[in-house]
């Protein structure tokens, strides 16, 4: 089995890959191949609200001068994702929610493409905003019907200079129980698909409330 994550900081070996590695660090004790892909340091525009994913359904989306669909690709072949993000003002930083914003929706407007699949998120703060950045990167889990590990606390480490996260004795803990809770789900999956027959997906109402 296979594990991507995206790194959505600008440092590409700063706290929020500290918190990545210790969950890859569980994964790869269960024979679970990491992929760790830096996303905050790309040229990452934002969704042009174009509908053009929907409209060609080649699991693409129409900007094609970045790595947006190539990461995609590697979401697709993946059995399970973690996203990782810095806090920027209380919320995911920039580059990564414009890759998250349109990543997501190519694979949602491409029949379900992350169903099923075993997603977790985490977070690297230097003081508040935590646990709303952490929500956030949750939203594109649920939207897309992934399945969630938990730990036992919300997945935040604290850190401000490179590897401070280190520092966080109950931050690392947390990031190790989440890898040994989600490799143990990835098998419970896997190991379930032959006993278990998942339901068909459901074409998805769209309503809004002006009429």
């Amino acid at each position: 089995m296979k594990v991507v994550a995206f790194n959505g900081s600008p440092n590409k070996n700063g706290n929020t890959y500290e918190a990545i590695k210790t969950v890859a660090e569980e994964l790869e004790k269960d024979n679970i191949d990491v992929e760790i892909v830096h996303v905050g340091n790309k040229v990452i525009r934002g969704c042009l609200a174009c509908g053009g994913c929907r409209r060609n359904m080649n699991e693409k989306c129409v900007i094609e001068k970045d790595e947006v669909n190539e990461w995609i690709q590697k979401m697709k072949e993946a059995d399970g994702i973690i996203l990782g993000s810095p806090v920027h003002y209380a919320a995911i930083a920039g580059t990564m929610k414009s890759f998250l914003d349109r990543a997501f929706l190519v694979t949602s407007a491409n029949g379900g493409m992350l169903r099923h699949k075993v997603g977790a998120s985490v977070v690297a703060v230097r003081r508040a905003g935590g646990i709303p950045t952490f929500d956030q990167l949750n939203n594109y889990l649920n939207y897309s019907e992934m399945v969630m590990p938990t730990s036992n606390y919300w997945n935040v480490v604290f850190g401000t200079a490179q590897g401070e996260a280190k520092q966080d004795d109950e931050g690392q803990q947390i990031m190790h129980v989440l890898g040994e809770n989600m490799a143990w789900l990835m098998k419970l999956v896997e190991y379930g698909k032959d006993h278990v027959k998942a339901k068909e997906r459901k074409d998805k109402i769209y309503m809004n409330f002006i009429r």
